[in-house]
C-alpha cells in the first residue's frame, strides 16, 4: 500500500518496508508464488500442465516448463477474440498489453489486469523514495515527455494499447504521481493527443510556462528527452512567439481538444517569459545545459537510460549541463523486475535491486565458452531462485507474473552486481536474441554498441562529429554476406572527410572480436563491413515509420539489428543513404 505518514507520502516508510521485504527475500519469493498460483489455479495453461491446484515450489518447477511468448501466444489470442474462460488467469482479463514492436519488428500482445497497476505504483513509489532521499523535491511539477498511444477494440471486445497508456489511464496513477511530487506540466489533452509532434511542441510550451516549478525532466526512455531537446533546437523562437503573443501556432497544433486544454495555460500575451527565454537560448554554446538554463530549479532527469538507451546519455549529458542524470526501473512489456535504489550512480554504472513481491523471478546461468564469446552466445544450466544467484555471474531473467506469465523466458541477458540485503542487484547486460550473424559469428547488441562507440572515439571526435543514432543489417543478398552499420551523424555526410570516415569504417570491422567473426573475415567467408553514412533525420523517418504502424513514441526504441523481414525501416534506411564505405581492416 501506498506508505503515508500525517496524510502524505512517507519515503522513509516506503524504504523500511522494502528493507523487510529484501531481508527475508527467500520467504517473501515462495509466498508470492504461492498467491500467484492460488489465484491463477483455475488457468487452463496450468490445469494442462498437470498442476492441479497446487502452489509449492517443487510441484511447479517439476509441472510447468520453461516458455517463451511463442508458447503463451496461442493463449493469449483465444482471449483477444473473445474466450472468456480463465484461459492464463483465473480472473476474467479486462484489457491488453502491446509491446513497442521495434525489438522484433513485431508487436507482441500481453495480458493487462490491475496486479501490474499495483507492481507499477509500488516500483514507482519504491524508485522516487530513494531518489528523494538523495535528490529531494517539494511541490514542483516534472517535465515530462510523456505520451499515450492509439488504442483499438479486439474481436474479442477488450481494450488494447500499450502498458504505459493502460497505466497513465488509471486513477490510480495519478494519484501515486501526486504523492510522488512528480506530477506533469502538460495537461492530459497533451499526454492523450493523437498527434505525437503536437503533443511534443506542447510539452515544451508547457514546460517553459511553468519553468519555476519545474524539478525534474523526465520520459520513458533516455531517447524520448533527447528528440524533445532536438526539436526544441528548431522551434524555440516559434514557442518564444506563441509566449510572446499568448496564442498557440496554428500550424503547429491544430488539435481543437489540445489548443483549448493549452491556451487556458497560455492565458494571455507574456512578451518578459518570451524575452527571458529567447535571452537564455541566445547566450548557450551548442545548446550544451539547456536543462538548467530554462528550468532552473530542476533536480535531475530521469529516464531508462540502460541497453540500447546508453548511446544517448552522451547528448543527454550535454543538454542536462551538470545536472544528475538517474536511470529509471528496470522492466519491460511483461512486467517489472527492479528499482535503482542507488540514485547517484551513473547510468552507465547502474543497477536495478529485484522487488522480491511483484512476481516470482528464476535466472538461467549462462557460461560463455570462450571470454571472447559474443554476449549472445552462452552454455546454459538449470534455473535458480531469486537469491540464489553468485555475484559476478550472468543469467537470463525468467519470470512468473500475476498477468498470465509462467517461467517466461524474457529474453535479457543481466549480471549480478551485488546483493540488497538478501535480494541481487542486476545489472543489464544485452538482449539474447538481437545478433549481427552470417554464418558461424554472433554478434550482440551490446558488441555492436561497443563498436560504435570505439569507432566514434577514434576517428570522428576530433572532427566533432558525433553518432546521433546507428544500426545494422545482415546483408545476405550476395555470396559472401556482410555486416551494414547506418550512422547518422550530426553533420551531413559531406562535412566529414573521408579518411575519418574510412578510419571509423575499418575499426568498426577490427572491433567485433567475436572468434567466428574474425575467423570468417580472415577465411573470406564473411565479406568487408560496410559502413553507410545517412543523410540528417533519417531516424525520425524510422520513427515515423513505426508510429504509422501503430507503436507508441513512448516505448519507441531504434532498433539496433534490422531483420531482412523487416523490409519498411530497410528502404527507410536504403533511401536515405548518402555515403558508402567498405572496409580495408582485413585486406
Amino acid at each position: 500500500m501506498l506508505e503515508k505518514k500525517g496524510g502524505e507520502f512517507s519515503g522513509e516508510k516506503v524504504i523500511a518496508e522494502f528493507d523487510r521485504l529484501t531481508r527475508d527475500a527467500a520467504n517473501v519469493q515462495r509466498e508470492t508464488l504461492r498467491r500467484i498460483l492460488a489465484q491463477n489455479g483455475a488457468a487452463e495453461y496450468l490445469q494442462r500442465l498437470g498442476l492441479a491446484g497446487r502452489t509449492d515450489l517443487g510441484s511447479f518447477r517439476a509441472c510447468v516448463p520453461l516458455a517463451t511468448h511463442a508458447d503463451f501466444e496461442p493463449y493469449i489470442n483465444r482471449i483477444v477474440d473473445g474466450d472468456a474462460t480463465p484461459v492464463l488467469t483465473g480472473k476474467p482479463v479486462t484489457s491488453i498489453s502491446l509491446s513497442s514492436g521495434t525489438t522484433q519488428g513485431k508487436r507482441k500482445y500481453l495480458l493487462f489486469n490491475e496486479e501490474l497497476v499495483k507492481s507499477t505504483m509500488q516500483i514507482y513509489r519504491t524508485s522516487y523514495a530513494f531518489r528523494n532521499r538523495e535528490f529531494p523535491v517539494e511541490n514542483g511539477k516534472a517535465l515530462q515527455f510523456i505520451y499515450s498511444s492509439r488504442q483499438f477494440t479486439t474481436k474479442g471486445g477488450l481494450t488494447a494499447t500499450t502498458a504505459t497508456t493502460n497505466v497513465y489511464r488509471s486513477e490510480a496513477f495519478k494519484a501515486t504521481m501526486r504523492d510522488v511530487q512528480s506530477q506533469c506540466c502538460s495537461p492530459d489533452e497533451v499526454i492523450f493527443g493523437a498527434d505525437f509532434a503536437q503533443s511534443l511542441y506542447c510539452h515544451l510550451l508547457c514546460g517553459l510556462l511553468r519553468a519555476g516549478e519545474v524539478q525534474m525532466v523526465s520520459a520513458t526512455f533516455a531517447h524520448s528527452v533527447v528528440l524533445a531537446f532536438q526539436t526544441f533546437e528548431r522551434v524555440w523562437e516559434e514557442l518564444c512567439a506563441d509566449i510572446r503573443r499568448g496564442e498557440l501556432s496554428p500550424t503547429r497544433v491544430t488539435s481543437p481538444a489540445v489548443r483549448q486544454a493549452v491556451s487556458a495555460l497560455l492565458a494571455g500575451p507574456n512578451p518578459e517569459l518570451a524575452d527571458a527565454v529567447a535571452r537564455k537560448c541566445a547566450h548557450l554554446s551548442n545548446w550544451y545545459g539547456v536543462i538548467p538554463s530554462l528550468w532552473p530549479n530542476t533536480k535531475y532527469v530521469y529516464g531508462i537510460m540502460t541497453g540500447s538507451m546508453e548511446h544517448y546519455v552522451k547528448k543527454l549529458r550535454h543538454y542536462a549541463g551538470g545536472l544528475p542524470l538517474i536511470a529509471a526501473e528496470y522492466g519491460a512489456s511483461e512486467g517489472w523486475i527492479g528499482a535503482n535504489v542507488e540514485p547517484a550512480v551513473a547510468p552507465e554504472c547502474a543497477t536495478f535491486t529485484v522487488l522480491p513481491d511483484i512476481g516470482y523471478f528464476e535466472f538461467i546461468p549462462l557460461r560463455r565458452s570462450s571470454p571472447d564469446d559474443a554476449c549472445c552466445c552462452y552454455g546454459e544450466a538449470e534455473p535458480v531462485g531469486l537469491t540464489d544467484v553468485a555475484v559476478g555471474e550472468h543469467y537470463e531473467v525468467v519470470m512468473t507474473t500475476f498477468a498470465g506469465l509462467y517461467r517466461y523466458r524474457l529474453g535479457d541477458v543481466v549480471q549480478v552486481a551485488g546483493f540488497h540485503n538478501a535480494t541481487p542487484k542486476l545489472k543489464f547486460v544485452c538482449r539474447r536474441n538481437l545478433m549481427l550473424s552470417i554464418n558461424i559469428d554472433k554478434n550482440s547488441e551490446q558488441d555492436l554498441q561497443l563498436a560504435v562507440d570505439t569507432a566514434a572515439a577514434r576517428f570522428l571526435a576530433a572532427e566533432k562529429l558525433e553518432v546521433v543514432d546507428y544500426t545494422s543489417h545482415a546483408d545476405m543478398s550476395s555470396d559472401p554476406g556482410h555486416y551494414v552499420v547506418f550512422f547518422e551523424l550530426n553533420a551531413a555526410a559531406a562535412d566529414a572527410s573521408v579518411d575519418a570516415l574510412q578510419g571509423c569504417c575499418d575499426e568498426l570491422d577490427r572491433s567485433f572480436a567475436d572468434p567466428g567473426y574474425v575467423g570468417s573475415r580472415r577465411s573470406g567467408a564473411i565479406g568487408p563491413l560496410e559502413l553507410r553514412v545517412l543523410q540528417r533525420g533519417t531516424f525520425q523517418k524510422v520513427l515515423r515509420h513505426y508510429l504509422a504502424m501503430g507503436s507508441p513514441v513512448s516505448q519507441f526504441k531504434s532498433p539496433r539489428c534490422v531483420a531482412r523481414s523487416n523490409a519498411g525501416v530497410l528502404q527507410i534506411l536504403a533511401g536515405n543513404t548518402a555515403k558508402v564505405l567498405f572496409s580495408a581492416a582485413y585486406d
